[in-house]
């Protein structure tokens, strides 16, 4: 009898942390996922894609060496014309390792640095700020 309350409640411990300690998308309405994103963003994101997701000055133009400043997260940028997933393999791996050939990019991957469930929660941040109708054009990209 023992035996089995202790397995039962290892096996809804278990349930509880795989519930709540790993995530599979960014939820901009997950209120908890939000608000850890937002501290992720800014430790990780904001120093070059800005504070308030406005990203660098002349974000389309390269720089003289061919690299093309961090784009903004808002609205105004284009990080809202990719779907959840491809958002999630240029933060975890980069943008180079997705485009063939030698593009130039200072994007490096944060699979090293951010657990999937932090990159989640960065890109849920980054959602929770577009307005609804943002939010509903880019859920709709696959």
């Amino acid at each position: 009898m023992v035996v089995a309350a202790i397995v039962s409640g290892l096996g809804l411990a278990g349930w509880f942390y795989a519930s709540y300690s790993t995530v599979a998308g960014a939820d901009a309405k997950n209120d908890a996922l939000v608000a850890l994103g937002g501290d992720i963003y800014a430790r990780n994101c904001a120093s070059c894609h800005g504070g308030k997701l406005e990203g660098q000055k002349d974000w389309r133009v390269r720089d003289a060496a061919g690299y093309l400043p961090a784009p903004p997260h808002d609205e105004t940028g284009h990080t809202w014309h990719h779907g959840d997933e491809m958002l999630f393999k240029i933060t975890k791996f980069g943008t180079a390792s997705l485009i063939p050939g030698s593009y130039k990019t200072n994007m490096n991957g944060f699979g090293e640095t951010l657990s999937d469930r932090e990159i989640w929660a960065a890109l849920a941040f980054i959602k929770s700020q577009w307005p609804e109708r943002i939010q509903k054009r880019q859920a709709a990209i696959k």
